[in-house]
């Protein structure tokens, strides 16, 4: 997924982001209100981790502003305040869940792959397109009896492509859900992950599963479109 974390913690943020990225999520990072706003606005992001205590404008003033602009994103808030009004007035100004620091991380990705599935929809635990086996929730793949050991990109790309199995995703779609503005891909990047993502599948001349359409992007499916 593609997140905005608006946190004014330099250091908590740095935390936050890196993990995220290890599992394979897109992370920007702000560490002001005004511009937590302004990101959010302005980019297509699949969900917002927002603190409420941040400089300029608080976490539920960007909120509230968010709302009433239409943008529905879902947001996730993270405050040490944990009183039961402070939640209720999270929830009531439009936030999706609530987390209090001190948080394990555990937790916090735990909440975000459960918005996740909001975004995309209910998915199975396990997908499976012909001898292929994505378990989303061991995070392994398999091809036949062989288990493939796939970066963290590819692991991102191919889930990201069975949510949408039997469509085409665009170069630029693959972009926004695996990068961030930290780690802006060359223009060949999305096309060199497909390619050692293919060379692991097809090992041992087995038959090809990432279709390319030219001129459109890719698609994950067992037989060509």
């Amino acid at each position: 997924m593609r997140i905005l974390l608006v946190e004014d913690s330099e250091r908590l943020a740095h935390s936050i982001q890196s993990g995220l990225r290890r599992l394979g999520h897109g992370v920007d990072v702000v560490h002001d209100g005004d511009r937590g706003l302004s990101y959010a606005r302005n980019n297509p992001y699949d969900l917002v981790l927002l603190d409420v205590m941040l400089p300029g404008r608080d976490g539920f003033s960007v909120l509230r502003a968010l709302r009433d602009d239409g943008v529905d994103v879902h947001v996730l808030m993270l405050t040490a305040r944990d009183a039961v009004e402070d939640r209720v007035h999270g929830l009531q100004a439009g936030a999706d869940d609530y987390l209090v620091k001190p948080f394990a991380f555990d937790e916090l990705a735990a909440r975000v792959d459960a918005l996740g599935r909001r975004v995309r929809g209910p998915a199975l635990p396990v997908v499976t397109i012909g001898d292929l086996k994505i378990d989303t929730s061991a995070r392994s793949v398999t091809r036949g009896e062989r288990v493939l050991d796939l970066s963290r990109r590819e692991y991102a790309l191919i889930t990201y492509l069975a949510s949408r199995r039997g469509e085409t995703a665009s170069r630029i779609e693959i972009e926004d859900q695996l990068y961030d503005e930290d780690s802006l891909p060359m223009s060949n990047v999305v096309a060199s992950t497909v390619c050692s993502l293919r060379e692991k599948l097809e090992s041992g001349g087995a038959p090809r599963l990432i279709h390319t359409r030219r001129g459109l992007g890719y698609m994950l499916a067992d037989s060509p479109p």
